[in-house]
């Protein structure tokens, strides 16, 4: 057991940026996933994680959509968390990442910010169930609509794949979280601890379908900031047999 303090000097924003850095050449997908918690567990305050953020959280994550070549998110979270485009471009690019939006019903507002506020399309990933009307009015607003036999990580993943987009940012929200820790598709998770107490009955950051198997994790960094708890677990090394 060492402690984690006391630490090292601050760092700018070129020495975060490289202790965040993608893995070179990929090939396929890598998802790596951004949440913010309490100390005791909650996802939220009053149904928005916004009430969990600080100035070291905010400047993460936005690191974290910096390094992206997509930001992946459900469409519940972008409706209470009213998501609008990403601002700053990609680094080494100039534009920022689009957000890519999982949505079985096309419900999405096609005057909202995901569509009246962004400097790059939206990715909208929905069923080919869904009302045709919702898909063309999302289009029409401009949206880069998808429609997908399943919204299985499986397919969504391959579908961002085909666009080359390998740098994957999913930020939420639990239900989308929870089905790509039960399909084993999960890289790394940042998880910021808030140091506050929420009670009551806010929900956790993954939920779903239970996983067939528990996916272990190590530990790759940790970072603090007035009490602010910033973590960085990876996909564990599989273990040789033998």
């Amino acid at each position: 057991m060492r402690p984690l303090l006391p630490a090292d000097d601050d760092l700018d924003d070129e020495r975060l940026a490289q202790r965040y850095a993608y893995p070179e050449q990929l090939g396929a997908p890598f998802v790596r996933a951004n949440f913010v918690a309490s100390a005791d567990g909650a996802v939220s305050v009053d149904g928005r994680s916004a009430g969990l953020g600080s100035p070291a959280d905010h400047r993460v994550f936005v690191m974290l959509r910096r390094l992206a070549d997509v930001i992946l998110v459900g469409a519940g979270t972008a409706r209470a968390e009213d998501y609008r485009g990403a601002r700053k471009p990609t680094r080494g690019r100039d534009a920022p990442p689009p957000i890519a939006v999982v949505t079985g019903s096309a419900m999405l507002d096609p005057g909202g910010r995901l569509f009246t506020d962004t400097h790059v399309p939206p990715i909208v990933l929905t069923l080919a169930s869904a009302p045709p009307e919702r898909r063309e009015r999302l289009a029409a607003a401009g949206g880069d609509v998808v429609a997908l036999d399943r919204l299985t990580p499986d397919l969504v993943l391959a579908e961002l794949a085909r666009r080359g987009l390998h740098r994957v940012l999913c930020e939420g929200g639990p239900t989308l979280f929870g089905e790509l820790v039960a399909a084993d598709a999960v890289d790394e998770l940042c998880l910021t601890v808030s140091p506050v107490l929420v009670g009551g009955t806010a929900g956790r950051i993954a939920t779903g379908p239970a996983s067939e198997h528990r996916q272990p994790l190590e530990l790759a960094d940790a970072l603090h900031e007035d009490g602010v708890l910033l973590l960085r677990y990876r996909r564990a090394a599989a273990t040789p047999i033998g």
